[in-house]
């Protein structure tokens, strides 16, 4: 038997409950959970929604930081490293008494490096700032000098503008902060420079100028925060930083698009060898560069060049030869031709004459059969109109078919007049208005012409009327019929439309020379979005930041010889050469107080081009669409406070296009910005329908019978416009019914009753085009030192 031994329970061995926190740490439960997630049982009671917004709001920021951190990597790349591309600054003047040097000189100052070029005026100053691990490149621009601005802030990182502390912004000032706001602005840097030694503002006061210059450039960039007082060496490192470690706005049209600013330019040959950094987008040698005053030219190859911040650590490295990275591919590359070569011969006519068929030997076997073959199916109009006796084959477009159902027969029955028209729109008027026609027949004498002063008389007191001048803005296509020229052969491109928006018009109708000069894009959204993917995947050896020398062929020699500014490159797209029929929205400025007219000659600023253009303007349809015929009506006057459309011949545009038009003047404060817009389509099918109207006076009334006079002077032209519909101010619609006399009085009916101080109106259309634009040129300047050492003036 085995002895069992009992055992008693310890009772010294205390076991505490763990404590348990009702308010857990952070860090502990984290601890506790160790990278482990729980999932949420049914059992378990549903997260708060206050702690899964919390939990949003915090996963959201997260997100948002690592864009930002990745966009800033991005578009600060190019300046990292040893061979690091410099940062370009433009250095605008805006007031007259400012010093563009002493301002670069106090930039210098604040990290204690030298200036290089300063002395010389050379187009480029270069400055190495050791503190900032960078380079910084200043283009100075002159005051005065909008054209070196608008190319100096084209291609620059940052622009500086530079304000006085005791002169205000001119005119030209502000047209100038316009016009490169329209253009596009990268990121700006205010500030005021260094004063002379001679005169001195009190600290209160230069707080309070500092505070209205702040407002100020705030209107034209909303992100400005405080305006750089470089007298101040606190604030001119300031400025230096923001130029040095900020991250450069992006210009939307510039997005994608490589552009090299010449740090070293040659010409040899014909050959323009330009040596620079390239930035934006990837480059490639198929494709055009544009050269601002110059135009498009092709691109032979492309070869590397060395870094300006490399050192060789071996005496080996110098002599390292450049090597070619991207050469131009003739089957693949994009040609020099912008428009196509009108054939002449294709609007031939190719049907034999009556004359060859009269003529025409019969073909064997077919000796006995004379007549002439029925033609093929299609080839042939399905329904023939009948024209009336006296009008023109041009004047039946004019005519609403709405008796083609009637027999043949019922032609001739209407009743002719003596000049040989018939009168068919007896059979189309109503029971009831037939009626009130023939009372009124009936009740009306026959008619008497007046006499010719008495005529010319009661003329000139009807159109010298006050009246007429208050409906101008009102009625602006009102048009007086002239009396030395007849009608039909004034207004003999012109046709009468029923509805202007839903009236169908032939966009291929009579087209003008140009249009076969031009090319047109099957689908330009398709177009755009295929050239944009091609452009990421090309030119893969020459990346952004890449120093590189580039062969341009067929540069002239004179573009080398401008010092005035740097010469800068800009890679076009593929098809970008070529023209067609641009439209771009446009918003006229509000500070410009002249008049803007159709086809006036303007300035037209898009992208990297200027062109001369003498631009149409048009009806911007609400939404932006076509409409049911893509009919616009054409605008005679760019008015303030409206979206208008601008159509001109010019290269096509790819991306997100800024444009504003100028005008030139004589004065030295530069061009006036008369509008600014954006690209909007290049739509070939677009028509622009100028209108005009023909009014008239109603003489005599009876109920809807009027006797109409002043809208035409002789009956012929009304037995020309007989088929246009006729409408009132009052917005009763007719039609001519006889003419009256010789003197140009015509019997109308209406569809309403009509008062004796309606005026009865003729609506015309007719197509318009804009007229063939060019390259222009901005003229050219020398730039010179003056005495006070440095600084840049402009000589002619």
């Amino acid at each position: 038997m085995v002895e069992t031994v009992h055992h008693h329970r310890a009772t010294l061995k205390q076991q505490n409950k763990a404590f348990k926190s009702k308010h857990a740490t952070k860090s502990s439960l984290k601890e506790i959970a160790k990278g482990r997630t729980q999932r949420p049982s049914p059992k378990s009671p549903a997260v708060s929604t206050a702690a899964q917004a919390r939990l949003n709001r915090r996963n959201t920021q997260k997100q948002a930081q690592a864009a930002k951190r990745a966009a800033l990597v991005t578009a600060t790349r190019i300046f990292n490293g040893v061979d690091g591309a410099a940062r370009v600054v433009a250095v605008i003047p805006l007031c007259e008494d400012v010093r563009v040097a002493e301002a670069v000189r106090a930039l210098g100052s604040a990290a204690a490096e030298e200036i290089d070029g300063i002395s010389e005026n050379s187009p480029m100053w270069k400055m190495k700032a050791q503190r900032f691990k960078t380079s910084l490149h200043f283009i100075p621009v002159p005051y005065g000098r909008p054209w070196d601005a608008l190319d100096a802030a084209k291609a620059a990182d940052y622009v500086l503008f530079l304000l006085s502390p005791t002169v205000e912004v001119s005119q030209a000032g502000d047209t100038l902060l316009r016009t490169l706001q329209a253009q596009g602005l990268p990121t700006v840097v205010s500030a005021i420079p260094p004063e002379p030694s001679s005169s001195s503002l009190d600290q209160k006061s230069r707080g309070a100028i500092l505070k209205s210059l702040l407002s100020f450039m705030q209107y034209f960039d909303p992100t400005q925060s405080r305006v750089y007082d470089l007298s101040a060496p606190s604030d001119s490192l300031g400025a230096l930083r923001s130029l040095a470690e900020g991250r450069p706005g992006e210009v939307r049209w510039r997005s994608g698009r490589a552009w090299i600013i010449g740090e070293d330019v040659e010409w040899e040959g014909g050959n323009l060898k330009v040596t620079g950094v390239v930035r934006g987008g990837r480059l490639s040698a198929n494709r055009l560069v544009h050269i601002p005053n110059y135009g498009d030219y092709q691109v032979s190859k492309i070869m590397s060049a060395p870094s300006l911040r490399s050192k060789p650590h071996k005496p080996s490295a110098m002599e390292v030869e450049p090597q070619v990275v991207s050469e131009r591919v003739p089957s693949s590359a994009d040609s020099l031709i912008s428009t196509n070569v009108p054939d002449d011969m294709a609007n031939e006519q190719t049907w034999p004459t009556e004359e060859e068929m009269a003529n025409a030997v019969p073909r064997e076997g077919d000796a006995d059969n004379t007549e002439v073959p029925d033609a093929r199916k299609g080839t042939t109009p399905k329904r023939i109109k009948r024209i009336p006796k006296g009008m023109s084959e041009y004047q039946a477009s004019w005519i609403v078919d709405e008796s083609d159902g009637e027999e043949e027969g019922d032609e001739d029955a209407g009743s002719e007049h003596g000049d040989g028209i018939a009168e068919e729109d007896e059979e189309m008027v109503p029971v009831d208005d037939a009626m009130d026609m023939e009372s009124e027949r009936k009740s009306v004498v026959a008619f008497q012409d007046l006499d010719v002063e008495e005529e010319e008389k009661q003329l000139l007191d009807w159109r010298n009327r006050g009246q007429e001048e208050r409906d101008e803005q009102a009625f602006p296509d009102e048009l007086d019929t002239p009396r030395d020229v007849p009608a039909r052969t004034r207004f003999a491109r012109y046709r009468g439309m029923r509805s202007l928006r839903t009236s169908p018009w032939d966009p291929y109708e009579n087209l003008p020379k140009e249009y076969a000069r031009i090319f047109e894009f099957e689908e330009f959204k398709r177009t755009e979005r295929d050239v944009c993917r091609a452009a990421e995947t090309e030119g893969v050896e020459v990346r952004p930041g890449t120093r590189v020398t580039v062969y341009v062929e067929g540069v002239p020699e004179e573009a080398t010889k401008q010092n005035r500014s740097p010469l800068v490159l800009y890679g076009l797209f593929q098809h970008e050469h070529k023209k067609t029929v641009l439209h771009f929205t446009v918003q006229r400025n509000t500070e410009y107080e002249g008049s803007v007219k159709s086809k006036d000659p303007l300035i037209l600023c898009y992208g990297p081009r200027r062109l001369r253009v003498n631009p149409v303007y048009s009806q911007h349809t609400r939404g932006g669409g076509k409409g049911p015929n893509n009919v616009h009506k054409f605008e005679r006057f760019l008015w303030h406070g409206t979206t208008t459309v601008a159509s001109v011949y010019a290269p096509v545009a790819f991306g997100k296009q800024p444009c504003f038009l100028l005008r030139e003047t004589e004065d030295v404060q530069g061009p006036e910005l008369v509008a600014m817009g954006s690209f909007m389509s290049p739509d070939t099918t677009r028509i622009i329908a100028k209108r005009i109207i023909l009014t008239g006076h109603p003489f005599k009334v009876h109920k809807k019978t009027a006797t109409v006079r002043y809208m035409f002077f002789n009956a012929d032209d009304i037995h020309y416009f007989k088929p246009i519909q006729l409408h009132t101010k009052h917005g009763r619609t007719g039609h001519i019914r006889e003419s009256l006399g010789t003197h140009g009085y015509f019997k109308a009916h209406f569809d309403g009753p009509i008062n004796q101080m309606d005026t009865v109106c003729m609506a015309l259309y007719k197509r318009v085009y804009p007229r063939w634009s060019e390259t222009w040129r901005a003229p050219v300047k020398t730039l010179s030192s003056n005495e006070s050492g440095g600084d840049v003036v402009m000589e002619e």
